[in-house]
């Protein structure tokens, strides 16, 4: 169990992890370190590791934000980059609009209009293969599941 809470003192952290919970959040947070909790309540709560996310032929470790590629080779990846790919490995084969990309990566204040995303899905294509992120025009991109 995580605590959100707007309540941050540490009394009340005390009191809650006391009453049970595993974790406690204050707000306000961002939705990165929310799941990067939930996650480790998880690996805590089965004792696994996950290990890296696979898909697609590629290994996508989250504590150094570094993508290795089906011939074993290993790119860097800026945070957006990451943020981006991520969440396509962890949606294969799903068409993922724009809009729901902009809203994953930016905060409330990015400008949705822009091809911010566009620029940052090709940086992606150069690094890990410009086959593997398919466009599906006026609906979004596709991270092709199998490779052939």
């Amino acid at each position: 169990m995580i605590i959100l809470t707007a309540r941050s003192s540490w009394e009340e952290k005390v009191s809650g992890f006391k009453a049970g919970a595993d974790d406690y959040l204050a707000k306000p947070f961002q939705i990165e370190e929310l799941l990067a909790r939930i996650n480790a309540v998880l690996k805590r709560a089965v004792g696994l590791n996950t290990g890296p996310l696979q898909c697609s032929g590629l290994l996508l470790n989250e504590d150094t934000q570094r993508v290795t590629l089906p011939d074993q080779s290993e790119e860097e990846l800026t945070a957006t980059e990451f943020k981006l790919l991520r969440y396509l490995m962890m949606h294969p084969g799903q068409i993922v609009s724009k809009q729901t990309l902009t809203e994953h990566v930016y905060e409330y204040d990015a400008d949705r209009d822009s091809n911010v995303i566009e620029v940052y899905i090709n940086r992606l294509r150069h690094k890990i293969g410009a086959t593997l992120i398919q466009t599906r025009r006026g609906q979004g991109y596709v991270l092709v599941e199998d490779i052939e």
